[in-house]
């Protein structure tokens, strides 16, 4: 079963109430979920909230240590003065999402496929301000999985050879895609080759379809240097695999 805030809200509360938390601070056995290995999976508040409105689908594979620093700072913050959990988690959801220089990069990215005229929107900084009921951003794995203490980035080990983190896609992945309503329209963009790969299996699997798949699109992490050069070769291509789709 999925670790909320519920479970862990005591725990958090236990931490100073500060902006920016050290590894040592948040890596530790009080959020330690579960580890194979040189690989450890902890809790993060950043993958709770579920809109079920989207109409795209962003995919990640897991949030990275920004991220989860970022949602459990706000968690407790907010965990200070509110007790209304479904209130917070969205408070989470919203500040962690690509937070930092991450959000800057995918949204340029996104301009230059021309999601916002898919969206029928202005420019899609809007996804992450007022037009957030359009879109939602999920992880392959829900919580932050890091390898000898550093972001796992899906390829070692690869993310289809590992049953210790494919298993959190078959229990956890594919259960929040089916809270989306009408899920058989939604555009799923992935975010690198180790997330294409995935999302084709489950299309082999015949979880999702075919023409749900946004193919090409580089991560758009910083560490990626060579995302842009892959975004040129594969824009022409995106940008007509949206043109063939309508939004519902």
């Amino acid at each position: 079963m999925k670790k909320t805030l519920y479970d862990y809200k005591d725990k958090i509360k236990r931490l100073p109430l500060k902006d920016k938390y050290t590894k040592e601070e948040l890596l530790t056995e009080d959020f330690l979920i579960e580890k194979q290995g040189n690989i450890e999976i902890y809790y993060a508040t950043h993958n709770e909230y579920i809109n079920p409105k989207a109409k795209v689908l962003i995919v990640g594979i897991t949030p990275g240590f920004i991220q989860m620093n970022i949602a459990i700072s706000t968690a407790r913050k907010e965990l200070e003065s509110s007790d209304n959990i479904e209130d917070i988690q969205y408070k989470c959801k919203v500040a962690g999402r690509f937070s930092g220089p991450l959000r800057k990069n995918i949204i340029s990215m996104l301009n230059d496929i021309k999601l916002n005229e898919f969206l029928n929107i202005n420019d899609c900084s809007e996804l992450f301000g007022d037009k957030d009921y359009l879109m939602h951003t999920v992880s392959l794995v829900p919580y932050p999985v890091f390898v000898k203490k550093q972001n796992y980035t899906g390829h070692t080990p690869k993310l289809l050879k590992s049953d210790f983190l494919m298993k959190y896609i078959y229990d956890n992945f594919i259960d929040e895609i089916n809270k989306i309503d009408n899920f058989e329209d939604v555009l799923l963009i992935p975010l690198g080759r180790a997330v294409e790969e995935v999302l084709c299996k489950l299309k082999d699997e015949n979880i999702i379809k075919e023409n749900q798949i946004l193919m090409g699109f580089p991560h758009p992490s910083g560490a990626n240097v060579n995302r842009l050069v892959q975004l040129e070769q594969n824009k022409e291509e995106m940008i007509n695999f949206l043109k063939k789709r309508t939004v519902s």
